[in-house]
């Protein structure tokens, strides 16, 4: 079963929120929060493997093994 948590957002920014999205295939402004909020820690993720892998390369580098 999946846990939730409530969250309180201004009334105001919730209605403009539902009318400009309104129509784009989200049955709901919780279904909508929830795809913006799971994209934006997906790219957080993505963000730091490629923070990772610039590491890794500099490292490799520094020790001679790419140029």
């Amino acid at each position: 079963m999946n846990n939730f948590v409530i969250v309180r957002l201004p009334a105001e920014l919730c209605e403009r929120v539902q009318k400009k999205f309104a129509g784009i295939g989200f049955e709901s402004l919780d279904a909508l929060l929830e795809f913006v909020l799971r994209e934006l820690a997906q790219d957080d993720a993505m963000q730091m493997d490629r923070d990772e892998e610039r590491i890794i390369e500099e490292r490799l580098k520094d020790l001679g093994y790419v140029e």
